[in-house]
């Protein structure tokens, strides 16, 4: 071991968060900062010297298109012979908001995330807290080690000890249902729009939008409509915390 590693995990003052990283990550972070700032969600802001203020949200930014890009990589692999469709379908069932929350929970995040607990329930079934803070975690990875390293964690100690592929293939999550059930409970209109292609009319893909009391809520791009309308109704269950 380095003896930059023994510092950090014997006799520096964050030895004590150093060794709950080592625990959880199986390695000794490099850059302990950015660590500390995946666990620091936005109730818990700190003001910079430049204005901006620092939480997990930049992160979770990053972490989010890394995660999607190495699970889109193992579903290619593992698939080869499925079409856009599925892949893009499945890839959502492993990275919906409440598969992370229920990760970020078994990995005993809800220790380590730093939130006023005034203003944020991280009980509720609207928090998104932990799912964050998981997204935030990879992006934090990603910057600290690089991206074949973020790959290799996500595939060895995040999706084949706690991710069951095959079951979510089978499992059917009709989000669009789920957004009308809830709208009707809310007492609100909803509607399902068709929008232009940023490619213009000569391709065959079908742009929709959600609309909830006529307010442009997610929008999504598929080869059917059925399927675009399918994936704007889970990017708006995202954003309303459905």
């Amino acid at each position: 071991m380095s003896l930059s590693k023994i510092y950090k995990l014997h006799l520096s003052p964050d030895r004590g968060f150093v060794k709950r990283m080592r625990n959880l990550l199986g390695f000794v972070p490099g850059n302990i900062a950015l660590y500390k700032m995946a666990f620091r969600h936005k109730s818990m802001a700190v003001l910079l010297k430049n204005g901006s203020k620092s939480s997990n949200e930049r992160l979770e930014f990053l972490g989010d298109a890394v995660l999607g890009s190495v699970i889109a990589e193992v579903l290619f692999k593992l698939y080869p012979y499925k079409n856009e469709g599925f892949l893009t379908e499945l890839r959502s069932k492993i990275v919906r908001r409440a598969n992370l929350n229920q990760l970020g929970r078994k990995l005993g995040f809800n220790e380590l995330i730093d939130f006023d607990a005034k203003t944020v329930n991280v009980g509720s079934h609207q928090s998104s807290l932990l799912g964050d803070a998981f997204e935030a975690l990879i992006g934090a990875i990603y910057l600290d080690k690089g991206y074949d390293f973020t790959k290799s964690y996500i595939t060895e100690r995040i999706i084949k000890p706690h991710i069951d592929i095959h079951t979510l293939e089978l499992t059917e999550v009709n989000f669009k249902s789920k957004l009308i059930e809830w709208c009707q409970r809310q007492a609100k209109e909803i509607a399902f729009e068709p929008i232009a292609n940023a490619d213009g009319d000569s391709t065959k893909l079908f742009s929709v939008q959600v609309l909830v009391d006529g307010e442009a809520i997610a929008s999504a791009t598929d080869y059917s409509k059925k399927n675009a309308e399918k994936l704007a109704s889970e990017k708006a269950c995202e954003v309303l915390n459905v």
